[in-house]
């Protein structure tokens, strides 16, 4: 075996120590449109089809994001982690009765118990990774413009403010889990973090439920490969690939 074949074989084996098993089972990733994906693709012209979601296509190249996020985590976190979430969500919605319905509305129908643990974990997953991958690209860093920038200012005193607290949200993750960016009721921004692959759209688990327009993944699959347990150093590398004006669309369709 060469020497570059093993080490990356030897990464793999390691970080596949830090989550379930069930993460690296084979999925077809079908290269879509990359966007966020809220309702089912139907089969053919058949109305009664089974539902599929699909895993979103990158707009990137998996070292696009170098030296922030590295590639070897990339390729793992998009293709096996999200491709194992959209396989193990369209077993679960197989013959159910929201099997019709989107995302975001079955997410306002989740309550806080095992009944539908496999569609909260597996469906929350694979929306919150499709905004992830949106919301990220090469070359990014910069800041906010327009009607984004006014509103962060508004609600956080200055884009700098904005970073600190979303940061010292991040790190207050016990786990696994997401930190927010989301407009709320009000239309205002606020912060928030989530457990699991649990968001702000599913308002009966949530302190606060609103529309995330920037979420950012903190599960050790996210970063371990490249920045060890030093998540603070992940959460600033992480400003260096947000897409702003991918976030502003987002926020703009929160408030309509």
């Amino acid at each position: 075996m060469k020497k570059r074949e093993f080490i990356k074989n030897g990464a793999i084996l390691a970080l596949g120590t830090l989550v379930s098993p069930i993460l690296f089972d084979s999925c077809k990733v079908v290269h879509t449109v990359p966007v966020i994906e809220d309702s089912p693709t139907k089969g053919g012209a058949n109305p009664t089809a089974a539902a599929v979601y699909e895993v979103p296509a990158l707009e990137y190249e998996f070292n696009a994001l170098e030296p922030h996020i590295d590639a070897m985590t990339m390729e793992i976190h998009h293709d096996k982690h999200h491709g194992a979430y959209v396989k193990n969500l369209n077993k679960a919605l197989e013959g159910h009765e929201w099997a019709t319905k989107g995302l975001k509305d079955i997410f306002t129908l989740l309550e806080n118990n095992d009944k539908h643990n496999a569609i909260r974990n597996n469906g929350g997953g694979h929306y919150n990774h499709s905004l992830f991958w949106r919301t990220l690209g090469p070359n990014a860093a910069g800041v906010p413009s327009g009607k984004l920038a006014e509103e962060i200012n508004a609600s956080f005193g200055s884009f700098d403010n904005f970073k600190t607290k979303f940061v010292e949200a991040a790190m207050t993750v016990f786990g696994s889990g997401w930190a927010w960016l989301s407009v709320g009721a009000d239309k205002k921004l606020f912060i928030s973090t989530t457990a699991n692959q649990d968001n702000p759209l599913m308002k009966n688990l949530v302190a606060k439920a609103g529309i995330p327009v920037l979420g950012l993944d903190v599960w050790e699959h996210a970063y371990y490969l490249k920045y060890q347990n030093k998540r603070k150093d992940y959460l600033a590398a992480f400003f260096n690939v947000v897409r702003w004006d991918r976030v502003a669309e987002e926020y703009a369709n929160a408030v309509k």
